[in-house]
């Protein structure tokens, strides 16, 4: 690591005096919208193949803006759910507005998006318990599209915790050229209200400074129990400022602050009588655990990234990111038995993330290369508090789980080759993950002096992990708008779920002393898991029909699964926590279809059918679960998604239906999961001059059409043994919005 840390460094050093504008390419091929094959566009389009500026080989899907626009406000607060337009992929959530920030579940090709990567200008967002990234945290009005990679994953944009559930790219809408304000008002029923403005000063005077803010508030009741969905709060500011000829600056800040009462989980008993259990939630009543006010969460995220970039000559391009992330978090949940007796635990996160990203850029005739770094240092303080329920009051408890926080450093060099030979195009990448965890200290609270007290065998040792990471590329251009690609890709996990080792070791740490079992010894279970990925497709393009097809397989090593110790045992049992111990392969086909009724008008759809189920039965300690051939917890095997976009004169029509396949809620497939259908329905009014306005449009935004009862979301892990609980779907909704573009 010497020679890696030196070579940061230099590039770092060298990065402050010369550094090149990548973005400025990026933005060009996304503003062009380059095609894989130069034929003639008939109309907007929903989704297009996309890759990365220095590649030459499209390895991901891109959300172009009209796609953006196709959910509305239904899509405009959550990353995860804009994404449930491509195929391979579903969002889901109990709540309408999209508002319960982190009750929501995404799955990419069967793995939970939770342990992918959401990046901004190549940047990650993420955090800890739960975690992975942050998809809420962004007004989407402020992006101008939205590029998502599943198996083959782009050297150049830094990961978080991990890429096992793809990577999200989020590309934003820089200032523009000229001045212009955007302003949305929209209300709807479960007293829906949302807000959105923002102004773009367009080029100021002689230094070319181009500058743009954006604001927005959105808050609504919750359609069941007691208790609001929001507010929430956003501000975001960009910057666009040319230094000299050759030497950009680029700003992106963003700040997210919101609110809001969760949704109760149901158990598989009550959700199986939906007809009487659809509107279960939590109460008041502030005698009880199940109290609304008992059960919340607030957030507030701050991202601050900068970009400096500088064309050193016409083959060399050199740039520095460099970020500035915290989030402090503050969630409340009651317990039905904590330390005896109901009562509320308090969960708090203060975690602040820093990092530099230097990158240099080589071209030679139709060949280039990338090479880069990415360095990170995370600091997370996560801790969690305990009060019993006295009357309708909480008596403090204590701390819960306690360790002094240690930081976390990432390093992770990349290097990149890309090039084409006729109708030949390749890429050819690896990139090194390293990261080191600190020792940490061990505490626990005293329950009789009602303070914190050394806990030797709750210490942390020093812990080291790494994985290489390679990535291949090629495709051949048959004839004119017709192509064929093959992808291979290693994507990853770094060790996570700390919290419940922590907790579950912390409740019965004299079960645990008196077996002789350590929590070092539970933390040396757990390890990288890694998926490797192979894609065969075709895509292209006759008349006005567009596709692509793409077949898939991929194997996953050392999931995340959960044991039982036979050498512990609670309350008679053996004592089940999780490990680094499971293997799953996946086998899947992805269609991407859209036919043009010319210039205006579409039909899209996205069908995919999908098995992920565990390589072979897992065994620990002398005990074996048949799991082998099983589909993998919360799978689907059937998903489809598909819509129509026909505009007469000033309107558009926007029917949308998705379909869920059956699924299993348990490893067991004790708990089924029946499929269901969802219809959505969008209308818009267009005025393209009212005015002094550029445009105004009316909205009308109709979800679950049909007011379809469906389960909705799983909160179990995928190896779940016992204890999932469930989301009720969202119901129908329906909102109206104005829209103005001056």
């Amino acid at each position: 690591m010497r020679g890696a840390k030196l070579f940061f460094t230099l590039m770092t050093l060298k990065g402050l005096l010369v550094i090149f504008p990548i973005e400025e390419v990026y933005s060009k091929e996304v503003n062009q919208k380059e095609e894989f094959v130069p034929i003639e566009v008939i109309g907007e389009r929903l989704i297009l193949p996309t890759k990365e500026p220095e590649e030459r080989v499209h390895t991901g899907y891109e959300i172009t803006l009209e796609g953006m626009r196709l959910l509305q406000t239904k899509g405009q607060m959550s990353v995860w759910q804009i994404l449930e337009l491509l195929p391979g992929v579903f969002f889901e959530s109990s709540d309408p507005a999209n508002l319960a920030g982190e009750q929501t579940s995404i799955r990419v090709r069967g793995i939970r998006g939770v342990l992918g990567t959401i990046t901004v200008m190549g940047v990650p967002n993420y955090g800890g318990n739960p975690i992975g990234p942050r998809s809420y945290l962004y007004d989407l009005e402020n992006f101008e599209s939205i590029a998502v990679y599943k198996g083959a994953i782009p050297e150049s944009l830094a990961t978080g915790v991990g890429t096992r559930g793809g990577l999200v790219e989020l590309r934003p809408l820089f200032p523009m050229e000229k001045p212009s304000v955007n302003l949305s008002l929209t209300t709807g029923n479960f007293d829906f209200r949302r807000v959105f403005a923002r102004f773009d000063t367009g080029t100021l005077s002689n230094l070319n400074t181009k500058l743009s803010v954006s604001a927005s508030y959105t808050e609504a009741d919750k359609w069941k129990g007691p208790g609001k969905a929001g507010p929430r709060k956003n501000v975001n500011l960009q910057l666009h400022q040319p230094l000299t000829p050759h030497l950009d600056l680029k700003l992106f800040f963003n700040l997210n602050d919101q609110k809001y009462h969760r949704y109760r989980y149901l158990n598989y008993t009550e959700v199986l009588d939906l007809k009487k259990n659809r509107r279960l939630d939590f109460v008041n009543d502030p005698t009880s655990h199940l109290h609304f006010e008992y059960n919340k969460a607030e957030h507030l995220n701050r991202d601050l990234i900068v970009l400096l970039s500088h064309k050193l000559s016409r083959q060399i391009m050199l740039s520095l990111k460099g970020y500035l992330a915290s989030e402090d978090a503050d969630i409340l949940e009651g317990v039905s038995n904590l330390m005896g007796r109901p009562g509320v635990q308090r969960r708090i996160r203060d975690i602040e993330r820093r990092g530099l990203i230097p990158e240099i850029f080589i071209s030679f005739g139709q060949q280039s290369l990338s090479l880069g770094y990415h360095y990170e240092r995370s600091l997370m303080k996560i801790s969690t508090e305990n009060y019993w329920i006295n009357g309708t009051n909480l008596r403090y408890r204590g701390l819960g789980v306690v360790a002094s926080a240690s930081p976390t450093y990432t390093h992770s060099p990349y290097l990149q080759i890309s090039g084409n030979f006729d109708r030949w195009n390749y890429k050819l990448g690896l990139k090194y993950f390293y990261m080191r965890e600190e020792p940490s200290e061990g505490f626990v609270w005293n329950t009789t002096t009602m303070s914190l007290q050394r806990a030797p065998d709750l210490d942390r040792e020093r812990r080291t992990y790494d994985i290489f990471l390679p990535s291949f590329g090629i495709s051949y251009s048959l004839r004119e708008g017709l192509e064929v690609y093959g992808t291979y890709g290693r994507t990853f996990i770094r060790p996570y779920a700390y919290l419940p080792l922590v907790s579950l070791y912390n409740r019965l740490r004299g079960n645990f002393t008196e077996a002789g079992v350590t929590l070092k010894e539970l933390f040396q279970g757990l390890d990288i898991e890694r998926t490797d990925t192979l894609e065969l497709g075709i895509r292209g393009r006759k008349g006005n029909l567009e596709g692509n097809v793409v077949l898939y397989y991929s194997y996953h090593d050392k999931l995340l699964t959960m044991i039982s110790d036979s050498r512990v045992r609670d309350g008679g049992r053996p004592v089940s926590y999780r490990q680094n111990v499971g293997t799953a392969k996946g086998l899947g086909i992805e269609g991407n279809f859209q036919y043009f009724f010319g210039r205006n008008s579409y039909f899209f759809l996205n069908p995919t059918y999908q098995v992920l189920t565990y390589a072979r039965d897992i065994e620990f300690r002398g005990i074996r679960y048949a799991v082998k051939g099983k589909q993998v917890v919360d799978t689907p095997r059937v998903l489809i998604v598909s819509g129509l976009n026909l505009r007469i004169g000033n309107w558009s029509i926007m029917p949308r239906i998705k379909y869920l396949g059956k699924r299993y809620g348990d490893l067991a497939h004790r708990e089924k999961i029946g499929d269901y259908l969802v219809a959505d329905l969008n209308l818009t009014y267009s005025l393209p001059k009212f005015y002094t306005f550029k445009d105004v449009s009316l909205t009308l935004e109709v979800n679950n059409v049909f007011d379809r009862k469906y389960i909705s979301l799983i909160s179990a892990f995928d190896d779940a043994v016992e204890g999932t609980t469930y989301g009720i779907g969202a119901p129908f909704s329906v909102r109206f919005g104005l829209k103005f573009r001056y």
